[in-house]
């Protein structure tokens, strides 16, 4: 298995080998997966915020949001 996953990571561009390498640190380093898994903080919301959000899921609802493929591709992850 480790052979194949060697000439995976070969087959990577710099940065997906980038998000792969934060991957792998998530995964190895206690701290790293501590602050990756730990529950969500809830904080209050100012109200010039909450109008800024219903403002920003009004605007995905349009259609104006970015795809989430687009996303990925945009930061390597995907070719």
């Amino acid at each position: 298995m480790k052979e194949q996953v060697h000439q995976m990571l070969d087959q990577l561009d710099a940065s997906q080998l980038a998000a792969v390498g934060h991957l792998l640190e998530v995964l190895t380093d206690p701290k790293s997966r501590s602050l990756a898994t730990a529950p969500f903080e809830h904080e209050p919301v100012a109200v010039s915020e909450a109008a800024e959000l219903e403002e920003a899921y009004a605007a995905i609802q349009r259609g104006e949001g970015i795809a989430h493929e687009d996303m990925l591709r945009e930061y390597g992850i995907v070719g």
